[in-house]
């Protein structure tokens, strides 16, 4: 009966092991696998959420800019002092 339960100790201790080695192999294929999507992303002329939200706020002001010169344009074309008559 002794040796039956050191044999089970045996394939116990090998089973943990190799779970351990197991998770090793997880972790640094993770890991190897981060690092080329980063070295690719890195590659393209991708921008960032923070340079695309800048951006896009600085087009929203522009459009806003404009149509607010555009209705000041419309009413001095209709009081007629923006004729362009020489």
């Amino acid at each position: 009966m002794q040796t039956r339960n050191k044999l089970f100790d045996d394939l116990s201790q090998m089973m943990t092991n190799a779970m351990g080695v197991a998770q090793g192999a997880k972790d640094e294929a993770d890991n190897a696998f981060k690092s080329m999507l980063d070295r690719w992303l890195s590659d393209r002329d991708f921008v960032t959420r923070e340079e695309f939200d800048a951006v896009r706020a600085m087009a929203q002001k522009a459009r806003e800019e404009n149509n607010a010169l555009k209705a000041r344009l419309d009413a001095l074309e209709k009081s007629g002092k923006g004729d362009a008559k020489g």
